[in-house]
């Protein structure tokens, strides 16, 4: 008796344990609906309650089941985003960390044996140190890009600064970047937004653009964060729908600033160049403190 009761209490209304009396009760209304109709007796009163109990469980499954596969485009797009950070800053860890000691230890080593080769392999000693000297510089850029940690440090102007000195140091390409006000105080996202919109912009500009111009702009305004990076390259046409079309790098651009309820405008055609305008609209808890501030002074 006692067993028997621990069992009927352990039973807990979870979704499958739902899913299966509901399951019960359309077969039991099934089985039920077909004696009736064979035996040809009255409706009892207790198959009624039957099929109104089953009709309620589906029911319930049916709103349960709306709920959870209700779609959220912008819920969706932040945890996108957040996951897209997540995974960036465990690649420069692995990166920075693993890979960086790894080929610190082979030059190392390699320091060691041409030491003691004999002087006509020393040349191939050097050759190898320097192909790991330059392998290792590649993987520190490419994880500092990965991972921007001077954006807390230095600031958003700072590392912008830096990534374009970095980045365009042996091209022939040439950049201005111009900030209007100071840019302290920013939220860490709408910084963190700012700067992969402008890694992104410069990547294109290197890579499809071939521009020999490049110009950027931040601005604080009532609004919020302005960003403006134009180029004289050789344009393209912006997609409707940049996502589906293949330009993952805009879809990426339009994903970052809706998530922050910012707006995106890419105005380019070919042959004329490219601009690209984005807007990250202030924080409550921004704003709030800029009237602080004001009302201090």
């Amino acid at each position: 008796m006692h067993a028997s009761l621990r069992s009927v209490t352990a039973w807990r209304p979870s979704r499958q344990n739902v899913q299966r009396l509901t399951l019960l009760l359309c077969i039991g209304t099934a089985l039920g609906c077909l004696a009736t109709y064979y035996l040809s007796l009255p409706l009892p009163l207790p198959l009624v309650v039957l099929s109104l109990s089953a009709a309620g469980g589906v029911f319930h499954q049916y709103l349960r089941l709306r709920r959870s596969i209700k779609f959220q485009p912008q819920e969706l797009a932040d945890r996108l985003l957040q996951v897209q950070e997540n995974e960036r800053h465990r690649l420069s860890r692995e990166l920075h960390d693993d890979i960086g000691q790894l080929l610190t230890a082979a030059k190392l080593q390699n320091e060691w044996l041409r030491r003691r080769l004999p002087a006509e392999l020393q040349s191939h000693c050097g050759a190898l140190g320097e192909t790991l000297e330059e392998t290792l510089a590649k993987v520190r850029d490419v994880s500092a890009a990965l991972n921007p940690r001077q954006l807390s440090s230095l600031g958003l102007e700072a590392s912008l600064r830096a990534h374009l000195l970095k980045t365009l140091a042996k091209t022939s390409v040439h950049w201005s970047l111009e900030c209007q006000q100071q840019l302290n105080g920013i939220a860490e996202e709408m910084a963190v937004a700012a700067f992969r919109i402008t890694q992104e912009a410069t990547t294109n500009v290197l890579r499809h653009a071939q521009a020999n111009n490049l110009w950027i702009r931040l601005q604080r305004t009532p609004e919020g964060l302005a960003l403006r990076i134009s180029d004289d390259g050789q344009g393209f046409a912006p997609a409707t729908c940049p996502a589906q079309e293949g330009q993952r790098g805009m879809s990426g651009m339009a994903e970052r600033v809706e998530q922050l309820g910012g707006t995106l405008t890419i105005t380019s055609a070919p042959g004329e160049g490219t601009q690209i305008d984005a807007l990250f609209p202030w924080t409550p808890r921004t704003l709030q403190r800029a009237n602080t501030n004001k009302v201090a002074h």
